[in-house]
């Protein structure tokens, strides 16, 4: 039995829709500008240039219902609603005729942003992550597995602040599909069973305030509901 000189920090993990159990979150990766229209609202050029990727810490799951504190360090607290894609089976080098066999489950989830770090970062060609990394940074709704709801490449992803809707797209919008996406990243990590992949977000993300009530959904998934202290 391994011994530690610390107490190990508790296993992030996800709840899943119709069981107890819950799926044991090992690392988070994002990828990036995945949406024409939120990569032409953050002035950038919606290309189909290979996908670039960013992560989030394992710990900055945390689970619908939530509130999450205000962050420090920032002036402009950004949402960012996603489809979130469960892996299950590990695997490297995937092709994208198989990668769909990597799929635990899907779930609605919200990338959090410090933007106003984040645009600092990227404009002094600095690493992001101080921007997106923060804690309780990726609140997510319970895994719908694959095996149940099918798997998603269509149908409305949407997102409101207090009731008034701010962000709606399609999931066939994606510039990168969720195989491709699997299939690119396998290329340069091993994806491990307990690995999450935030797909990117659509048009429309905007600044939250301390008080706001945020809402958002994919099509048959769970909604995920946060609140700003």
């Amino acid at each position: 039995m391994t011994t530690y000189v610390i107490a190990p920090s508790p296993q992030p993990s996800i709840a899943v829709a119709g069981i107890d159990a819950r799926f044991p979150v090992r690392r988070i990766l994002c990828v990036g500008r995945n949406y024409a229209a939120h990569a032409r609202e953050m002035g950038k050029d919606p290309t189909r240039e290979a996908p670039f990727f960013f992560m989030k810490p394992a710990d900055a799951v945390v689970d619908t219902g939530s509130v999450i504190a205000y962050p420090p360090g920032t002036k402009n607290f950004h949402h960012e609603i996603e489809l979130v894609v469960a892996i299950g089976k590990s695997g490297s080098d995937i092709a994208e005729a198989s990668a769909l066999d990597h799929v635990f489950g899907y779930a609605a989830g919200i990338d959090l942003t410090r933007r106003d770090l984040q645009f600092a970062a990227r404009d002094a060609g600095r690493p992001w992550e101080w921007g997106k990394a923060f804690d309780h940074s990726a609140p997510l709704a319970p895994l719908h597995l694959a095996s149940q709801s099918g798997h998603i490449a269509k149908g409305a992803i949407w997102l409101s602040v207090n009731g008034v809707e701010r962000q709606r797209g399609d999931i066939a919008d994606l510039i990168w599909s969720v195989p491709e996406i699997i299939a690119v990243a396998s290329r340069s990590v091993r994806l491990e069973a307990g690995d999450i992949i935030m797909t990117g977000t659509p048009a429309g993300v905007g600044a939250l305030q301390r008080g706001d009530r945020v809402l958002g959904g994919v099509d048959g998934l769970t909604d995920i509901a946060i609140s700003v202290a």
